[in-house]
């Protein structure tokens, strides 16, 4: 069942056991202080090693990426340490894992950042109706309005890529197979390359070739890192939650395919809109995304294992991500194989918590 889906297929230099992809998945579990990966992270993670490919939920390259309490980081050597063996459990099991490398930009508030700081943006303007998690003086957490940030100058543009460079570094050592640039979702890459968020006029604005600077940096330190053939970037044209309105999201994407295409990157995630209220992509617009990058195209957004398979049957893309069917399925794949019913993920126990809801899903040997 479901062959196409199921079948191996190459990532960069590295295959993939199948095309069932787990998507990046914010569960604010990390361990505090110091937002460390521990031993429930590595649990749950090696629970969900029969997946083609890990994406690791989104990992701040710096306290100052952070914009929800809780969520783990990649810039320092406990947090490195930690991620090391989450890989361990993964490989030990088969399976394959990227690290998602994260900034949040504006999305964020001055409780979580260091001394209180202003969150930053490539310019000052608030994302309205956006809010983040937050712990607050009292120690209750809250979900609050993000704070207004300031505008990065041009230098600071640099430093948040060298940031990008040596999570990357620390990634490699880490033991992941490859990492993600997470440029979707209205984060701080998005930011860049959204009109209405990017007011800049220096050559990170204006154009799409300067809106989209700062995301070829970013994946160019990574490459440096890494190699180009374990790289890969997330985007997420038409999104409109976080205040995102961009006006040339297609031309920026298609522009972006190509310019991956040229580097030799393994994979390009593209998130759908749909669960956010986005227009929903067309077939067409799929197609032209094939047709400007080569390498293997995932496309995630709330598909059935029927549709997935029919997507790459029909050589639109050549893996489907799955988000909350991951979450409650450890064992997806084999439940896909063997055309079986899904665990129905408990949304009370997303975020935050302990492994109630994050490790204690059953499989379908343990329910029977």
């Amino acid at each position: 069942m479901y062959d196409n889906l199921l079948s191996p297929v190459n990532a960069g230099s590295i295959t993939l056991s199948n095309r069932t992809v787990m998507a990046p998945l914010t569960r604010s579990r990390a361990g505090q202080p110091g937002d460390v990966p521990t031993e429930l992270n590595t649990e749950y993670y090696a629970q969900r090693a029969g997946a083609g490919l890990i994406v690791s939920e989104g990992t701040q390259v710096s306290r100052q990426g952070q914009g929800y309490a809780w969520t783990p980081g990649i810039y320092t050597d406990e947090q490195e340490a930690g991620w090391k063996k989450v890989t361990e459990a993964v490989h030990a099991k088969g399976g394959r894992i990227a690290a998602q490398l994260w900034h949040v930009g504006r999305i964020s508030h001055p409780l979580l950042q260091a001394d209180g700081a202003d969150p930053v943006a490539p310019s000052a303007v608030i994302a309205r109706n956006a809010k983040c998690f937050v712990v607050q003086p009292d120690g209750t957490t809250a979900n609050v309005p993000t704070g207004k940030p300031r505008a990065l100058t041009t230098p600071e543009i640099k430093d948040i890529v060298e940031q990008y460079r040596q999570a990357a570094a620390r990634a490699d050592r880490a033991g992941f197979d490859f990492i993600e640039i997470h440029s979707a979702n209205g984060y701080l890459p998005h930011q860049f390359l959204s009109t209405n968020s990017n007011l800049r006029t220096d050559e990170y604005g204006g154009s799409i070739e300067n809106r989209a600077r700062f995301v070829l940096e970013v994946v160019d330190a990574a490459i440096a890192e890494m190699g180009a053939d374990r790289v890969g970037v997330r985007l997420s044209p038409h999104f409109i939650a976080h205040d995102i309105a961009d006006e040339e999201a297609d031309a920026s994407t298609l522009y972006l395919a190509k310019e991956f295409t040229r580097r030799g990157i393994a994979y390009l995630h593209i998130a759908e809109p749909d669960w956010v209220g986005g227009p929903e992509l067309s077939d067409e617009f799929r197609r032209q995304i094939r047709a400007n990058f080569n390498g293997l195209l995932i496309f995630c957004g709330g598909y059935t294992a029927a549709e997935a398979d029919a997507l790459i049957a029909n050589k639109i893309g050549d893996a489907v991500a799955f988000g909350r069917p991951f979450l409650a399925n450890p064992d997806l794949v084999e439940r896909f194989r063997h055309g079986a019913g899904l665990n129905k993920p408990d949304q009370s126990t997303y975020y935050g918590g302990s492994g109630r809801g994050y490790t204690d899903y059953p499989t379908l040997k343990q329910a029977a």
